[in-house]
């Protein structure tokens, strides 16, 4: 079914019990192939491949009853060809994700008819008319569908809901008509007109079903109609809901609930032949677990209804290396005898079918079952004979695995006259090995991962199947990415059923090593946010996340001293760094000034030498005065001696003029 946003939720392969007494089981495999098992031990009936198995897969199942069966095949056919239990539960009804329809024939092992026209995208659900025959078929193109089987032609078409209407049920009367969609509608089978609207789920409905009450033990008898029930089931709500279809009151709330595990996968109903006889009711979760339910509906019942038994199937583990292990249960269904289930697990491939007798006295039951050792269902030679039907070889698509979204058109296998006149002549020239290629029309993807690693919608598979398997290594490789908006689109698409394991997971990583923590913070914010309403409505919110709570609040309280001693330790980082800083700078510059401040003692010794220089200075003034004293004496002598000569000098000058 598709969730909020198209994102599909990935349901188990759909599967269908027989009515009336449960004895044949078809199932779907994952590559399309369609599967009909004899519950009563007698192995595989048939196996049917579609042409277009693997590009329109089968999206659900369907049994048509004995009374349609007998109009559809107006040919007689002989006693020994089938049993009266194939005569009744012959025509198999296949939805397709393609839209079309098929009508599957277990007595003749082939195809019956092809319904085509009726639906351009996806068939959610397919239901029979008990009275007229007639099928009815709902798809994600939001119509309904009414077909006429007889001539393969649509008799009706018209809009069921806004969006994708994802289920059908029809009354037992053959008088109304329930869809769901967003909403629940009833609908008039007459003038396809809506009586009454029933809202309470805000997602896809995957199971609807009418529970008819009896006023006798007649089984011919009909229904009462006034107080009439109906269940339903939505693929993201552990409850079923039962709704009252009622003429004087017109409650659109539900009057009774039936509380889950997890999200209902397969429900079925033990009709009760009176208002006094408990309903029985089977519910198989996403879990792997049964829950047996008895109720007697009587008007409103406020309180949810808790099952009165849980049916679990576990592997013995006596070895002492083996450890039990749970085995999950896909389908159960209510025998005639109202006292046996049918119970369906194990793998698809080799699926383990069992008819038990449970004790509701009991809460809890665990059934231990060896699988490994059970003799599984083998194939009949003789009987199940793989069929595909002859197609076209122009209309054959041959779908290349290995790289998503990689197909190649090849063309068709020559026939023998035809190799024989292609053969290469000896004049012709040998096609290369590129031309061949060419020739194939391979279409790769156009972008391809940067990493190496799957795209951001193939994360979600891995991280899921790495919470189921416990790989370590697979979630190793999912924990790595760092990218916010890929982290975000993953947890997105992770499945809700698998919410509470990726945070226990997440749980677990926090607490070693902080770089890995960190990554963790992101993954755990991503999945609070995108799965908070979901996570709200868990009663047991509390102890699945105590251990979660417990380690956010011991690192909150040790925050602030953290915080306080981180503003310590910044303030000496940085305080040093800048010391070595300006160390470095005033090693690499010269100082262009240097001023350097003397000792006292030399102050001391400056002093004296100033002291004696003052004395030298004085006596030195002295000798000077006494210098120059004496130099002037000198001086006067030689003058009075000049004067004396001169004067000597004068008379011979007058002793020559006068001679």
């Amino acid at each position: 079914m598709a969730a909020a946003g198209g994102v599909y939720e990935p349901l188990p392969p759909p599967c269908a019990l027989s009515p009336g007494s449960r004895d044949l089981l078809a199932l779907s495999s994952v590559d399309g192939r369609i599967q009909v098992w004899d519950t009563r031990g007698a192995g595989l009936r048939r196996e049917y491949v579609p042409s277009a198995h693997l590009s329109a897969t089968c999206t659900c199942l369907a049994w048509a009853p004995a009374r349609g069966i007998q109009e559809v095949h107006q040919k007689k056919r002989r006693k020994s060809e089938a049993s009266d239990r194939d005569v009744q539960y012959d025509l198999l009804t296949i939805g397709t994700a393609t839209g079309t329809i098929l009508l599957y024939s277990i007595v003749k092992g082939e195809l019956q008819s092809k319904l085509v026209g009726g639906h351009d995208r996806r068939v959610n659900c397919i239901r029979w008319h008990q009275e007229n025959g007639c099928l009815y078929s709902c798809s994600e193109d939001k119509h309904i569908v009414e077909w006429n089987i007889q001539t393969g032609k649509v008799n009706c078409k018209w809009k069921g809901d806004n969006g994708s209407v994802s289920s059908l049920c029809i009354s037992p009367d053959g008088k109304m008509l329930l869809s769901a969609g967003r909403t629940i509608k009833l609908w008039d089978l007459e003038t396809k007109e809506v009586t009454r609207q029933f809202t309470g789920h805000s997602a896809a409905v995957t199971s609807l079903m009418f529970i008819p009450v009896r006023t006798s033990a007649d089984p011919q008898a009909p229904t009462d109609t006034t107080g009439l029930y109906f269940l339903s089931g939505s693929i993201h709500d552990r409850l079923l809901s039962v709704w009252q279809v009622r003429t004087e009151k017109r409650e659109k709330s539900a009057v009774l609930s039936f509380t889950l595990t997890e999200s209902p996968v397969s429900v079925d109903l033990a009709p009760s032949n009176s208002k006094e006889v408990p309903l029985k009711l089977a519910a198989v979760c996403r879990d792997g677990q049964l829950h047996l339910f008895e109720h007697t509906l009587n008007g409103t019942h406020k309180k949810p209804v808790a099952p009165t038994c849980t049916v679990q199937i576990a592997t013995p583990g006596s070895d002492e290396e083996s450890t039990p292990r749970p085995v999950p249960i896909h389908a159960a269904g209510f025998c005639p005898d109202r006292q046996s289930v049918v119970l369906y697990y194990g793998s698809t491939m080799q699926p383990l079918i069992e008819r038990v007798v449970l004790k509701t006295d009991e809460p809890h039951v665990c059934l231990i079952r060896d699988v490994q050792k059970t003799l599984t269902l083998r194939k009949e030679t003789t009987v199940t004979k793989v069929k595909t039907p002859v197609v076209k070889p122009a209309e054959t698509t041959v779908l290349v695995p290995g790289i998503p979204g990689h197909s190649a058109t090849m063309t068709a296998v020559a026939s023998k006259s035809e190799r024989r006149e292609g053969k290469r002549k000896p004049g012709d020239k040998e096609v290369s090995i590129e031309d061949r290629l060419g020739a194939m029309d391979i279409d790769l993807p156009k972008v391809p991962s940067r990493s190496g690693l799957p795209q951001t919608d193939r994360f979600s598979v891995l991280l899921v199947q790495g919470l189921e398997s416990n790989d370590a290594n697979i979630l190793n490789k999912v924990f790595q990415t760092k990218n916010d908006s890929e982290i975000k689109k993953t947890v997105a698409r992770v499945p809700v059923y698998s919410v509470i394991p990726l945070v226990h997971e997440l749980t677990k990583r926090l607490q070693g090593h902080p770089n890995n923590a960190i990554l963790m913070v992101r993954w755990l914010k991503a999945v609070l946010v995108h799965h908070a309403s979901y996570l709200s409505t868990l009663p047991d919110l509390v102890p699945q996340l105590g251990s979660l709570y417990q380690l956010m609040e011991t690192r909150v309280k040790t925050l602030q001293k953290m915080s306080r001693l981180s503003g310590k330790l910044y303030l000496l980082v940085t305080q040093v760094s800048a010391a070595e800083i300006s160390q470095r700078i005033q090693s690499n510059q010269e100082a262009k000034v240097v001023y350097e401040e003397e000792s006292s003692e030399d102050e001391s010794g400056k002093e004296e030498h100033n002291a004696d220089s003052d004395e030298n200075w004085e006596e030195n003034e002295e000798e000077a005065e006494t210098e120059e004293e004496s130099d002037e004496e000198d001086s006067e002598e030689e003058m009075n001696v000049d004067k004396v000569n001169g004067d000597s000098d004068a008379d011979p000058g007058n002793e020559s003029e006068e001679e």
